[in-house]
């Protein structure tokens, strides 16, 4: 039986032709998704998608990300731009701030007068 009604689900990029391509470079840049919310002041990751360029990732965005209208401003950072330490090296990347003890106050008495600092 022959279906006249095609089905498509968000990624989904139907039937690839024979003989068609299928390498990375044909597919649209990831794009990672940052919203802020109307209660917060900063942008959160909410999430990721394929676009042509950034208005578009925005636009997107716009319709995925925020359709109960709880964002106020929307970043979109390509993925590509994106550089992460390494879990395994947090201890080498983080263990020099330990030893700088007057970048945590928790030795400094302060006056009873002072109630909010």
């Amino acid at each position: 039986m022959n279906n006249l009604i095609k089905k498509f689900f968000y990624g989904d990029y139907g039937e690839i032709e024979e003989g068609a391509s299928t390498s990375q470079d044909d597919q649209w840049p990831l794009w990672e998704i940052f919203i802020r919310s109307k209660q917060g002041l900063d942008h959160k990751h909410v999430g990721s998608l394929h676009a042509a360029d950034a208005k578009m990732a925005i636009e997107n965005a716009r319709d995925v990300y925020t359709r109960r209208q709880e964002g106020i401003s929307i970043w979109v950072v390509e993925s590509k731009n994106i550089t992460a330490s390494n879990p395994d090296e947090a201890g080498e990347l983080f263990e020099p701030a330990q030893d700088k003890i007057y970048r945590h106050p928790t030795f400094y008495h302060l006056p009873e007068k002072v109630n909010h600092m």
